[in-house]
């Protein structure tokens, strides 16, 4: 099958052309009715399964040819999912879009090696049009897999994670860049970042953006991996606050972590900003609702949400959908940063 966007799907013919037999052979077969062997049943299921068939494509009718439904599974868990502020506000976006296309959000949150099998099923099954890739990990199995079907996609990342997808993203390297910059305008030169899962693209672009400018700067730098939870992010910054040579500034990869710091940090003694300087990632309602407020690198991720899903559009209709840079992140000041102590 070709990739997103160029790909027909399999129709009732190209089975039967596949396995040798009618289209009245394969649809006695995928309904389980008498009239033809075990093996002739087997071998038209094989095809079937090759082709990314199901007989539920076979009943449409041109009425509902209409785009009515776009999938979105998200890797996270339930209760996670619920305190990290990033997806409420794509989720936002997203409907914003479809509530003006009259379509729905199928939402699903699944276990990573259950993603490829839930879009599949969606997508044979005529559940959806089309679908919303998020947090794509380096060498990411759901872009050949998804790509072989023909499910038609944007993958919310950079291209060079996206395969043949259409992909929407914003330049974390530059905003890397700009938030290290300012922290060391400040006068710091031992700074950390809490980033999130190793094997996500952004973390992975991140961390090496990080690398570099740390690096150009003269600046001693030094990431700890977490998940993005209050918990892994309190742990982070304990790990960092430990140690002999101690940051006086961290970079948190989401707000959520950023905002479990300020406890942490109390825990130690310490005071924000004098003591420390903390710096979020999304600009999220908890950076303004803390005090002291936190420094962050603001983020859109309601129009993000919405880019995404107009470019998801274009490429359901076929039209000239162009993978993009959306808005990228910008700094915004608070009164969590500020030069670091003397000596």
């Amino acid at each position: 099958m070709a990739a997103a966007g160029n790909a027909r799907k399999a129709t009732i013919k190209d089975v039967a052309k596949r396995a040798g037999v009618s289209t009245a052979a394969v649809t006695i077969a995928v309904h389980d009715r008498p009239g033809v062997s075990p093996a002739t049943r087997s071998k038209i299921l094989q095809a079937a399964a090759d082709l990314g068939w199901s007989p539920n494509q076979a009943a449409r009718s041109l009425s509902s040819q209409a785009l009515h439904t776009v999938g979105l599974a998200i890797a996270r868990p339930a209760r996670m999912l619920g305190l990290e502020p990033f997806y409420m506000e794509f989720i936002s976006g997203i409907e914003s879009v479809l509530s003006q296309e009259s379509c729905s959000l199928l939402l699903r949150l699944v276990e990573p090696d259950h993603e490829v099998a839930v879009h599949r099923e969606w997508w044979q099954g005529n559940r959806v049009n089309g679908s919303i890739l998020v947090d794509l990990r380096l060498d990411d199995p759901r872009i050949p897999a998804l790509s072989a079907i023909g499910l038609p996609a944007v993958v919310v990342g950079h291209p060079s994670l996206a395969g043949p997808f259409t992909a929407v993203w914003t330049d974390d390297a530059a905003a890397v860049d700009e938030a290290v910059r300012y922290l060391a305008a400040l006068g710091h030169r031992r700074i950390a970042r809490v980033s999130g899962p190793a094997d996500l693209g952004h973390s992975a672009i991140r961390t090496a953006a990080f690398a570099d400018i740390t690096a150009q700067l003269g600046v001693r730098s030094r990431t700890v991996v977490a998940d993005f939870s209050a918990d892994q992010g309190a742990r982070a910054c304990r790990q960092l606050l430990s140690a002999v040579d101690r940051p006086t500034a961290i970079i948190f990869d989401n707000d959520l972590m950023a905002v479990t710091a300020l406890g942490v940090a109390a825990e130690f003694g310490l005071s924000v900003p004098a003591d420390l300087s903390l710096l979020a990632w999304d600009d999220s309602q908890l950076c303004q609702l803390t005090r002291p407020t936190l420094s962050a690198m603001r983020h859109d991720i309601h129009s993000f949400g919405a880019d995404v899903t107009r470019t998801l559009f274009d490429v359901m209709r076929r039209n000239a959908a162009r993978s993009h840079a959306a808005e990228p992140p910008t700094l915004v000041p608070r009164a969590s940063t500020a030069p670091p102590p003397a000596g």
